[in-house]
């Protein structure tokens, strides 16, 4: 059963995610030959403040 874990920062619409994960659903399916019941798609969703990028926390500006 592939599982597909999908970190982003909080913000996202219902309808997004629901796209998303269709699309990949469905090219699981096509490139792997599984069926798509088998196939979940998880979504954790991160507060910038608990992200950080090359040192600094995301919800920072950061130097250019």
């Amino acid at each position: 059963m592939p599982i597909v874990r999908i970190e982003l920062w909080r913000g996202r619409t219902l309808d997004q995610k629901k796209e998303l994960a269709k699309a990949i659903t469905e090219d699981m399916v096509r490139i792997l030959k599984v069926r798509m019941e088998s196939i979940q798609v998880i979504f954790e969703e991160v507060e910038k403040d608990n992200w950080a990028i090359a040192g600094t926390i995301s919800d920072q500006p950061r130097n250019p």
